[in-house]
C-alpha cells in the first residue's frame, strides 16, 4: 500500500458562532474567532490518497488527475469566498477547521474511489500552529 499527498491551498473567511446564541454567549465561548465582521485565514490543504501503484504507471494516481479533483470540488468553491455564507458544502454546518474537514473529505472521496484511489487524511493547516487531520469516520 502506498500513500501519496497533494498540498494546495485558499483563502476563505468565517466566523465560529452558534446563531441562537447570543453575542455574548458566541464571545465566551469562540473568543476573537466570533467576530460578527468575520476573519479569513490563508489555508493550507493536504490530501493523502492510498492504494497499489500501478505497474504501467508507476502511479497510485496521477497527481494531476488528484490536483484537478481538488481543484474543482473544493478550492473553487471555496477559495476567496466565506464558508458561513457562500460554501454550499458548509451550509448546516459550524464554520470550524475541523467541520471544514469534514467537509472537504465529503467533496472528495467518491471521485477518488471511482478513479481506484482511497482517500486517507485530510489536513487542514488553518495557521502555523494549528492543524486538523481528519481520515474518515
Amino acid at each position: 500500500m502506498m500513500h501519496i499527498t497533494r498540498r494546495e491551498s485558499f483563502n476563505a473567511a468565517h466566523r465560529l458562532y452558534r446563531p441562537e446564541w447570543d453575542d455574548e454567549k458566541n464571545m465566551e465561548v469562540f473568543g476573537k474567532c466570533s467576530n460578527p465582521n468575520w476573519h479569513g485565514h490563508n489555508y493550507e490543504l493536504f490530501v493523502t490518497v492510498k492504494g497499489e501503484v500501478d505497474p504501467g504507471t508507476g502511479f497510485v494516481l496521477n497527481l494531476k488527475k488528484l490536483s484537478q479533483i481538488i481543484k474543482s470540488r473544493v478550492i473553487e468553491k471555496i477559495d476567496h469566498k466565506n464558508m458561513n455564507l457562500e460554501v454550499e458544502f458548509m451550509t448546516g454546518r459550524l464554520a470550524s477547521t475541523e467541520n471544514l474537514a469534514i467537509g472537504i473529505w465529503e467533496q472528495l472521496r467518491q471521485p477518488l474511489e471511482e478513479l481506484g484511489a482511497s482517500l486517507h487524511c485530510v489536513k487542514v493547516v488553518e495557521t502555523e500552529n494549528n492543524f486538523v487531520e481528519y481520515y474518515g469516520s
